[in-house]
């Protein structure tokens, strides 16, 4: 038994999985050409790289597989840098880079990543498939990359993000359920209005969007495959469970949280980032919550916690680190992303013969 859909038919792949996008590089290379040759969709995620890089990991992953995958940015959202709020932030941060033994960083010379030359080497690559998150990527370019063959999928939280998204003319929509690991792809209400559980955002945004509908968000087995398939999903995008792979670049004491999470309770916080973001509760996001309320905007925020995030991981201080994960971490297991997907479609197909 297999599931086949519209999104398979549209992307030229044999099982309706999208492994997730998940920036800071998690997603390799080699993890993105073993989902797509397993006959999933790999997705490079983009948002932190810059475009030189971004076209050196599109071509490293072409090498690597024949298969359709896909590339991920983040769209830009306004944001202010202030001072006030950046020094109060690193006066509670120096405390955790004393432990770590470091010296507080210089300013960066930017905070982001320059996104026209981002989307140009996307646009350039040609690649099978373009996904976004954090906004509306706009209609031209949309249609430029449709014009080249392109498939554009956005993200939506809620049924009206899904309703602006399918008007400006994407071709699938994710939808992302409260439930999902990792930074919440919110651009209209406030991420507080927006945290919808994904069973029931699937069926509310697949009754308003002429679309195909990608549910995530909590979903790492195939029982919660053929649940999203009867709430009228297309197909699901899962991260947390691609998190623990052999070629996943996670850091190995984020992999190792993850196994062993069993009931620990995960957290929406800004600690890390400045954005909404859901992972492992640790020391570093209780110790922040008393001043999360004025912390700088992302991605400011997020680049003065970029040498305590990446200190921890290397000593695997996971009190330190941003441990993205969904709801449903505790399922999390360890194996080859080919034997993951092949894991997935047995148990879906169990379930559904079930």
């Amino acid at each position: 038994m297999s599931w086949q859909t519209e999104l398979t038919a549209r992307l030229g792949i044999d099982h309706p999985i999208i492994q997730a996008p998940m920036a800071g590089g998690t997603t390799t290379p080699a993890l993105v050409a073993a989902v797509s040759n397993a006959g999933a969709l790999g997705s490079i995620g983009a948002g932190y790289m810059a475009p030189d890089d971004l076209a050196t990991a599109i071509a490293e992953t072409s090498r690597a597989t024949d298969k359709p995958f896909a590339v991920n940015l983040f769209i830009p959202q306004p944001f202010q840098v202030n001072e006030d709020r950046i020094e109060q932030a690193n006066a509670r941060l120096d405390a955790f880079r004393d432990e770590l033994g470091l010296e507080r960083p210089a300013a960066p010379a930017r905070y982001a990543p320059d996104f026209d030359a981002q989307f140009d080497a996307v646009l350039n690559a040609g690649v099978a498939v373009f996904s976004s998150t954090f906004g509306a990527l706009d209609r031209p370019r949309i249609q430029a990359l449709q014009g080249r063959g392109t498939c554009v999928v956005g993200t939506a939280t809620t049924v009206a993000e899904a309703r602006a998204l399918a008007a400006d003319g994407v071709d699938m929509i994710v939808a992302q359920g409260s439930d999902a690991g990792g930074h919440r792809g919110t651009f209209i209400a406030s991420a507080e209005q927006s945290m919808i559980g994904t069973l029931s955002l699937v069926p509310q945004i697949a009754d308003a969007v002429d679309v195909p509908v990608i549910a995530s968000g909590g979903v790492m087995d195939g029982r919660g495959m053929a649940a999203c398939r009867m709430l009228g999903a297309a197909g699901v995008q899962m991260g947390s469970a691609f998190l623990t792979c052999t070629e996943s670049g996670a850091k190995p004491a984020h992999k190792k949280a993850l196994l062993e999470a069993g009931d620990r309770p995960t957290a929406v916080t800004r600690a890390f980032s400045g954005k909404a973001a859901r992972g492992l509760n640790n020391r570093f996001i209780e110790e922040m919550a008393p001043i999360e309320a004025s912390l700088p905007d992302y991605p400011v925020h997020n680049a003065w916690t970029k040498d305590i995030r990446a200190t921890a991981g290397q000593a695997d201080r996971d009190a330190f680190m941003s441990l993205w994960a969904g709801q449903a971490a505790g399922l999390a297991r360890s194996m080859a992303a080919a034997e993951l997907v092949d894991t997935l479609m047995r148990e879906y197909d169990a379930c559904v013969r079930g």
